[in-house]
């Protein structure tokens, strides 16, 4: 068994399809389908269900991803470690991050963290919290930012979180249109429900902020687009179709969107920087924090700035 198979074998439960899996790894298909064999044929068991295309963990399969996901984490540190001999020259760190942090405060503290250590590469998962959650415990990831009221009693065993960034929630609409709230502001949560929103899935951190919050004002959002990623839904809210919810910087430097503050303490969210309590970090996984934390700072500023300007 080798770190091959097990990638191979990794790829192709993720996947849920040979083709896609050898097109993710870079390999010919017969080649990643000789590898599998090659596994199942040394541990004497199929790991996959194989029907018309369609591809399927067998209960042997189950048994082995979680084993071969610790294995290639490991591996992954142990290159890491190597990588460390030679400084912050060279190297990879893999950075989590939830899709709104990805529109603000990632793009910045990655244009910081490339221009000092263009050496080290940097590879990116968008999701929602829980699911970084999940990638930290599994190894899959050196560092998420996260909603820290998102958690499981597993994660708080194993993860150590740091709060970086208390962000304050915002009504945007738009600017080219009659202010829906009159220009009354803030915004109390019964007031909101009253007006036409893009609301996001029922998995966004966002979403379960706000239905929390709708829930305990003893009030509903009206819905008038409902699903919408953060890119989609600043659009929408630009073109008038209904207002959004966001964090105030998201906001920032988009002048077609009218920021109306939202009444009430509890409208915020907290970001942290989530990392395994039980592995070192890696010298540029500190580095990496030590940027997002001065970053983070920035925009803590900024959004100070922000919404005592509106």
């Amino acid at each position: 068994m080798n770190l091959e198979q097990l990638r191979g074998f990794a790829e192709v439960a993720r996947t849920g399809h040979f083709t896609r899996a050898a097109e993710h790894l870079h390999l010919a298909q017969p080649s990643l389908s000789r590898q599998i064999a090659s596994l199942e044929t040394e541990l004497g068991v199929e790991l996959f269900h194989r029907a018309r295309g369609n591809v399927a963990l067998t209960a042997a399969g189950e048994r082995l991803l979680p084993f071969a996901r610790r294995m290639l984490a490991d591996a992954e540190t142990a290159r890491g470690e190597m990588a460390e001999l030679a400084g912050l020259r060279r190297g990879r760190i893999r950075l989590g991050a939830t899709p709104t942090l990805c529109t603000s405060l990632v793009a910045d503290v990655l244009a910081e963290f490339r221009g000092r250590h263009p050496g080290i590469d940097i590879e990116i998962l968008e999701r929602g919290s829980r699911s970084l959650l999940a990638a930290l415990m599994e190894g899959g990831l050196d560092l998420a930012l996260i909603v820290t009221s998102v958690s499981s009693g597993a994660a708080r065993a194993v993860l150590e979180r740091e709060p970086i960034l208390s962000e304050r929630l915002v009504a945007v609409s738009a600017a080219s249109e009659p202010d829906p709230f009159a220009g009354a502001a803030p915004v109390g949560l019964g007031e909101l429900s009253r007006v036409p929103q893009v609301v996001f899935p029922e998995n966004y951190d966002l979403r379960v902020t706000m239905d929390a919050a709708f829930r305990s004002a003893g009030a509903a959002p009206l819905v008038a687009v409902e699903g919408a990623e953060m890119d989609a839904a600043l659009s929408f809210a630009e073109r008038g179709i209904g207002i959004a919810v966001i964090p105030a910087m998201v906001a920032a430097d988009r002048p077609k969107l009218r920021v109306t503050p939202l009444a009430g303490d509890g409208l915020t969210r907290t970001i942290s920087i989530a990392r395994r309590s039980d592995m070192a970090p890696t010298h540029a996984g500190a580095a990496m924090q030590a940027i997002i934390r001065e970053v983070a700072d920035r925009f803590a500023a900024a959004e100070s700035g922000l919404v005592a300007r509106v």
